[in-house]
Formats: structure tokens, C-alpha cells, sequence
């Protein structure tokens, strides 16, 4: 019997028409025969404060978060990049994600997906991640990168991704990981 793998995946766009949006629905379409995928949304979370971080402070918004992570066998991130950095609303999901003890992040492989409008892809916001991901001892898909360039370019007017070349990255980036949950 095959083991189902669970992947909780959370986009860094919280524009409604996003392309990194769209590119994380299509994921859906490409996930190996035992993956399935919950995307969770962590617009209505509050700026992490600390104060705020305590069991009888945390709102609801937070704990429902992390309890969808917490059953997650792994992660999927896909995210534009801002600023050369990752954007922050994302970041301040992953700050409160990164509380607790043991957080519900903590020894879970990640995939990280990018898309932007420029030439460079998200090369300088997934850069950015690799010190998260080391604290929360997280192992990373890391080959091969998925950085999708002049994003605009590659859905055509139903909305349906046409780049080849990264539907391919896509499909070896979700079996890297899958591989890297099955151990």
C-alpha cells in the first residue's frame, strides 16, 4: 500500500489575480499520484508580536494556521519576490509559524517556487530562505530550482501555464520532495 503524502502549501502573493496564484493551483495538476495538497491562506493573520504569543493571547487565526501545518509532511512554497526579498506578509506567517516547541515547521521538507515579471526570476527572495529553512531544519528540494521568469509571458488567455521547461522543474521539484518526505 502506497503512502499518502500530505503537502500544505502557501503562496506569497496575496494579490487576488496573482501570477504565483495561479502557478500554485496549476501545482495541483502536476503533484505525483500519492502527493495531495492543502493550500492554506494566512491573509487574516495579525503582525507577530510577542505579546500575542502566549497560550491564552494567541488568536484563533494563528493557532487554525499552525494546526493546518502541523499536519503537513511537507511544505510547498510558492512566492514572488519583493524587494529582492521575500514578501512580507509571508514572512510574518512564517514567524509565527516558527514559534513553539517544537514549531509545526520544525524537520519538514520544503519546495520553493517562484515567479516574477523580470529576467532573474526569484533567485534573490529563495536566497533569502536558506537561513530559515536551516533554523527550522527544514531539507529543501533544492534541485531543481524552480525560478519562472517574465511570468507574464506564460499563461495564455484561459489562464492555462504553457511553459514546458517549467512544468518540467515543477514535476522534478515535487518528486524531490516527495522523495525527500518518504526518506
Amino acid at each position: 500500500m502506497k503512502k499518502s503524502i500530505k503537502i500544505v502549501a502557501l503562496c506569497g502573493s496575496l494579490r487576488k489575480d496573482s501570477y504565483n496564484k495561479k502557478l500554485l493551483y496549476f501545482t495541483q495538476t502536476l503533484l505525483p499520484e500519492e502527493m495531495t495538497m492543502v493550500i492554506v491562506s494566512f491573509e487574516n493573520l495579525p503582525y507577530y508580536n510577542e505579546d500575542l504569543d502566549m497560550p491564552d493571547t494567541t488568536p484563533e487565526s494563528v493557532k487554525t494556521f499552525k494546526q493546518t501545518l502541523e499536519t503537513a509532511d511537507g511544505i510547498l512554497i510558492v512566492s514572488p519576490e519583493y524587494n529582492y526579498a521575500i514578501p512580507g506578509a509571508l514572512k510574518n506567517a512564517l514567524d509565527w509559524a516558527s514559534r513553539g516547541n517544537p514549531s509545526p515547521l520544525f524537520g519538514k521538507p520544503v519546495s520553493l517556487i517562484g515567479a516574477t515579471l523580470g529576467i532573474l526570476g526569484t533567485a534573490r527572495m529563495q536566497t533569502s530562505f536558506l537561513d530559515f529553512f536551516r533554523l527550522m531544519n527544514m531539507p529543501l528540494a533544492l534541485r531543481p530550482e524552480v525560478l519562472i521568469s517574465q511570468v507574464h509571458t506564460k499563461f495564455d488567455e484561459a489562464g492555462n501555464f504553457t511553459d514546458e521547461k517549467g512544468k518540467q522543474l515543477i514535476q522534478q521539484s515535487l518528486e524531490h520532495l516527495k522523495q525527500l518526505i518518504l526518506g
